[in-house]
């Protein structure tokens, strides 16, 4: 079966970085389109970001667009998301999700197996 295991999240200030990595097995990784997901208290679910497995391209949600990066390794199963400049709004559990052939259509992508999330916090 699917597993996803997140790490990398934690407390930072305004203006700090992060890197999460989505560490995945059960599956044929190079075939999946992978993203990732946020959710904080009190706000809807949203997809930040997504890689495709066919041609390597990529999606990012205009809250994030030019701070965050998402890289993958094939090699290793493992998908990151670098993540610069962060902002309280940033605050949220953050989680990756596995389908394949979404075009990281992030609607579709949403159907997909997900971790359990990482923990990311910004605040003084």
């Amino acid at each position: 079966q699917v597993q996803l295991v997140e790490s990398g999240g934690g407390l930072v200030q305004p203006g700090g970085s992060l890197r999460l990595s989505c560490v995945a097995s059960g599956l044929t990784f190079y075939a999946y389109d992978i993203g990732w997901f946020r959710q904080a208290p009190g706000k809807e679910r949203e997809g930040i970001s997504c890689i495709r497995s066919d041609n390597g391209g990529t999606y990012y949600a205009d809250s994030v667009k030019g701070r965050f990066a998402i890289s993958r390794d094939n090699s290793e199963s493992t998908v990151y998301l670098a993540m610069n400049d962060l902002k309280p709004d940033d605050t949220g559990l953050y989680y990756c999700v596995v389908r394949p052939q979404t075009m990281c259509d992030m609607a579709q992508l949403s159907y997909g197996s997900r971790g359990r999330g990482t923990q990311v916090t910004v605040s003084s």
